[in-house]
């Protein structure tokens, strides 16, 4: 990890971003209203140029291959057309949507914003970064990378439909923070349906007038409008954006168990006219009282299922290195110390009526079974009580030992210490 204080004291990625101790921060302003931490509150002397400088984003427009829909551009409240600046590679690289850096140029000159996308899967030192502060904050996140020329604002006043955490890297950019026209918006809801709104608060006195400089950090709950714009140099921020867990998830969830149920699953009448509400009336009632019998049935265990797929599948875990992982499954002896696979998401169940004998590993993108005598070892490593091969309890010799081992490493399960 790079966020290391003074010494080579680690120091939590949330303690990044927020200049509060987690359970103020979490009672006073998650999801309720904006934070401004200054560097020298949160103990920033270097920024945040360790998770992205300038120079590694020229690195990431020049010489990284990047492609669409990693980069896009914008100038004056309007999202350019990607053809703007991507085209063939050259020979061995004919794909049509690289990032031409000639190109970019030429728009950043411009005065273009650009909106490096996706830095949560392709840059190491965000990898890293935002998989401790979603583990922190318990959920799925992305980040993005805004660099705007001097005098320059990339986009209009809006609002998102997550919350964010700003990092300002390098120069300074002045936002101004409107309270919400549509407090908590869903992912379907964005501000554009309510740009009228949004207009018209943006014109008026903002919540919060604020230049950041290096170092400092703002945090945002979705729903607050937000309007940026570069000072006297150009600008360098990285947004953290943290996709919201909503109760409409769960609606959502019901609505789909819902389906299991008969009554629901019925066909309207023949001939029945929807745009008339009178037609429509004991349809609906009936079918509320059918959706009321059923909610008033469903169990926490059918939604916890689905949700998993969902929950689970929004965040990967660390990165794993498959050459070295195939070094170590063919070394692999009793004294090979292994980890689990950081940020892993994972659950030990029986296996299920169709598999006696066998117990059931959940992870984010697939089900492993084992035999059941594996069930002791497998909690123990994956809770992380034990690390050297030899002491994986349960099993009746260090051969079963090292089968078990030489899977989890197969499977990605586990990663040498």
């Amino acid at each position: 990890m790079s966020d290391d204080a003074p010494g080579g004291q680690h120091r939590p990625a949330l303690a990044r971003c927020v200049a509060l101790a987690p359970a103020t921060f979490v009672a006073a302003h998650w999801g309720r209203a904006p934070l401004l931490s200054r560097a020298a509150e949160l103990g920033n002397p270097d920024g945040f140029s360790d998770l992205l400088s300038p120079a590694d984003a020229d690195e990431l427009l020049s010489r990284r291959g990047l492609r669409t829909p990693f980069l896009r551009a914008a100038k004056e409240g309007r999202v350019l057309p990607a053809a703007r600046f991507t085209g063939g590679g050259g020979a061995g690289a004919e794909i049509g949507d690289q990032v031409l850096d000639e190109r970019i140029l030429d728009l950043y000159a411009d005065g273009a914003t650009l909106v490096l996308q996706g830095l949560h899967r392709n840059w190491p030192p965000l990898v890293d970064f935002t998989r401790e502060l979603g583990t922190a904050l318990n959920q799925p996140l992305q980040v993005n990378a805004y660099l705007t020329p001097a005098g320059n604002q990339g986009f209009a006043t809006h609002y998102d439909t997550h919350d964010v955490f700003v990092l300002q890297v390098d120069g300074e950019k002045h936002w101004r923070i409107h309270e919400p026209v549509l407090p908590d918006p869903l992912e379907r809801q964005p501000w554009g349906g309510r740009a009228d709104e949004v207009s018209a608060t943006a014109a008026g006195p903002p919540a919060l007038d604020v230049t950041l400089t290096p170092g400092d950090a703002l945090y945002l709950p979705r729903g607050w409008l937000h309007s940026a714009q570069a000072q006297r140099g150009a600008s360098l921020h990285l947004t953290v954006g943290v996709r919201a867990l909503t109760r409409y998830a769960l609606v959502e969830t019901l609505l789909g168990l819902a389906a299991e149920d008969q009554r629901l699953r019925a066909s309207l009448p023949f001939g029945l006219d929807l745009a008339e509400p009178d037609q429509i009336a004991a349809e609906l009632t009936e079918t509320v009282a059918a959706l009321r019998d059923w909610l008033g049935r469903a169990e926490p265990a059918a939604v916890a299922a689905e949700l998993r797929e969902r929950v689970w599948t929004a965040a990967r875990p660390a990165p794993i290195r498959p050459l070295a992982q195939a070094d170590a499954i063919t070394g692999l002896d009793v004294d090979t110390r292994l980890a689990p696979r950081d940020g892993l998401r994972w659950q030990v169940v029986p296996a299920g009526a169709d598999e006696p004998g066998r117990i059931a590993l959940r992870l984010f993108d697939r089900t492993i079974t084992f035999p059941d005598q594996c069930a002791p070892a497998l909690r123990a490593f994956l809770g992380g009580a034990v690390t050297r091969v030899g002491d994986l309890p349960g099993l009746d010799d260090d051969a079963d030992r090292i089968v078990l081992a030489r899977r989890l490493l197969r499977e990605a399960v586990a990663v040498p210490a």
